[in-house]
C-alpha cells in the first residue's frame, strides 16, 4: 500500500510532467480548475488548483474531500502512483471503477491526455 508520502510524491511528479509539457498536453493542462484526489485506502485528500499547467496550493486534507473540485478523482494510493508512473492506463482504470472521476466531459477528455 503507497503511503501518504508516496502519493505526494505521485503529484508531485504529476506537477512537473505537466509543467514541462508541450503541444496537446499543454492545452490539456492548461485549465483553471479546482481538483481533489481523495485516496481512499488512506482516507486522506488531496486538494489543489490546476492552472497555467501547474498544480499548485497543494494541501494535504484528512478523510473525504469536503467540498466538490471542478474535477475530483477517487482511487487507491497505488493506483495514483500506477497512473503518474504509466503503468495503469487511465481510460481502463475509469471503466473498471478503479479510479472515479467527477468533471465535466471537457475535463474528463483534457484529464485522459494528461493521465
Amino acid at each position: 500500500m503507497a503511503t501518504i508520502e508516496e502519493c505526494r510524491a505521485a503529484l508531485d511528479r504529476l506537477a512537473e510532467n505537466l509543467a514541462g509539457a508541450s503541444g496537446e498536453l499543454r492545452v490539456a493542462a492548461t485549465p483553471d480548475r479546482s481538483l481533489s484526489c481523495h485516496v481512499t485506502d488512506l482516507d486522506v485528500t488531496f486538494v489543489g488548483h490546476l492552472r497555467e499547467g501547474h498544480i499548485r496550493e497543494v494541501r494535504t486534507l484528512p478523510g473525504a474531500p469536503e467540498a466538490r473540485a471542478e474535477i475530483g478523482l477517487e482511487m487507491t494510493g497505488d493506483d495514483l502512483v500506477a497512473l503518474v508512473d504509466g503503468e495503469l492506463n487511465f481510460a481502463r482504470a475509469w471503466a473498471s471503477g478503479r479510479v472515479r472521476l467527477k468533471a465535466s466531459l471537457r475535463d474528463v477528455l483534457r484529464l485522459r491526455a494528461i493521465l
